[in-house]
């Protein structure tokens, strides 16, 4: 029985997606064993071949039309990857990144030809996707990027870097968000999509050493001059970049908050079954009134944060999910995910220290979630909006 033990929402109670859930299970343990996951760690990024894999077995666009290729799936389709992804500790594959942030731009704001061009190849894993969002010096505001996408002929020319770029080794097709008038603030950004074989000037520069997040291959990118025909803006019309990424960041936010409420169910269920084996002065870790103290708080709180997150999911089905409501499963239960691994790896003493024990690798992976997908900070802002 696990730690937290939520009633499965009713928006899961679905045949067809308990069918779904088993085939990606076993497609994650036939393709993804702790051996070769492993050496993604230790290579710091995920084969390419294994995008393939996961294409051929559907677990690409799943909640991507039929008509352009996909699975015709919503956004239930989507959790089971990520969910199924995180029970089997495959690290390193971005499906998250891939399915429901990338994707639905597509979708959502693309034009007919840049869906029929694109969708049905990353849907296959012909193409795997990243966004170029974040540059250095700049961070979360996003308004003051310096990459340009300026006006040459019958296209553009793309000058700027950008770093922390998630999949940045692998991706083939890129999501590149820069300024077409750069006297502009919002109104002045839009979405360029690249296809990186043979794009002359692209480069891609280190792959960044991180403290946590071994498999998961993140990058800086340099544009020099890169040419991108004009239909490659997406959407077909300069200066809708912005705001066709703040209609996509709430489900980004969520996406996170889901990642961070799994992350303290897994702490919790290893430390649990750690303190009631180690002993200490003559009883188990866990007889301490302490341990069971503690533990009982994190659970409770845990609870909370997979009902919340649950609500919020709801809400996203039935496209009521808002900005700060996201923003605040976003803060809260990252914020929550660090307190409750660190508090975890307390109880495992001096044994915390050592990457021998999932929860040193579950305290370092955990300090990302409350800085990506915009700082918690800034979450903070937006919820104070909100008021």
């Amino acid at each position: 029985m696990p730690v937290i033990d939520v009633p499965q929402p009713e928006f899961m109670e679905d045949e067809e997606i308990s069918i779904f859930a088993d085939a990606v299970g076993k497609f994650y343990q036939q393709h993804a064993p702790e051996k070769r996951v492993q050496k993604w760690r230790d290579e710091g990024q995920v084969e390419r071949e294994f995008w393939n894999e996961a294409g051929q077995a559907g677990l690409l666009g799943v909640s991507v039309p039929e008509e352009y290729g996909g699975h015709g799936g919503d956004f239930r389709h989507d959790i089971v990857v990520i969910d199924q992804q995180a029970k089997h500790n495959v690290d390193g594959f971005a499906a998250s990144l891939h399915n429901t942030i990338i994707l639905p731009y597509l979708v959502r704001y693309g034009t007919e030809e840049q869906k029929q061009k694109y969708l049905p190849k990353l849907v296959t894993g012909e193409l795997v996707s990243a966004i170029a969002m974040t540059e250095p010096g700049v961070g979360s505001d996003l308004q003051s990027i310096t990459t340009t996408a300026l006006k040459d002929g019958n296209g553009y020319r793309i000058n700027g870097s950008k770093t922390y770029i998630s999949n940045g080794q692998t991706a083939d097709f890129i999501v590149v968000v820069a300024k077409t008038d750069p006297k502009e603030r919002a109104k002045g950004i839009s979405l360029m999509l690249l296809e990186t074989e043979g794009a002359e000037g692209f480069q891609r520069g280190r792959k960044l050493d991180k403290i946590g997040l071994d498999a998961a291959d993140t990058s800086e990118l340099f544009f020099d001059n890169v040419f991108v025909p004009a239909e490659n803006v997406l959407g077909g019309v300069e200066g809708k970049g912005f705001y066709q990424l703040m209609g996509e960041l709430a489900q980004e936010r969520l996406v996170i908050a889901m990642g961070a409420a799994t992350g303290i169910e897994k702490a919790l269920e290893t430390t649990l079954e750690y303190v009631k084996e180690r002993k200490a002065f003559g009883q188990t870790i866990w007889d301490f009134q302490n341990t069971q103290f503690v533990l009982a708080d994190l659970k409770a709180r845990g609870t909370a944060a997979r009902v919340f997150v649950n609500d919020c999911i709801a809400k996203l089905l039935k496209g009521e999910l808002d900005v700060a409501t996201a923003a605040m499963a976003k803060y809260w239960v990252t914020e929550l995910q660090s307190e409750v691994v660190d508090k975890c790896l307390q109880l495992h003493g001096g044994a915390g220290y050592i990457n021998d024990y999932p929860i040193a690798k579950m305290y370092r992976d955990a300090r990302i979630t409350r800085i990506f997908g915009g700082s918690n900070e800034v979450m903070k802002m937006l919820i104070a909006r909100s008021m």
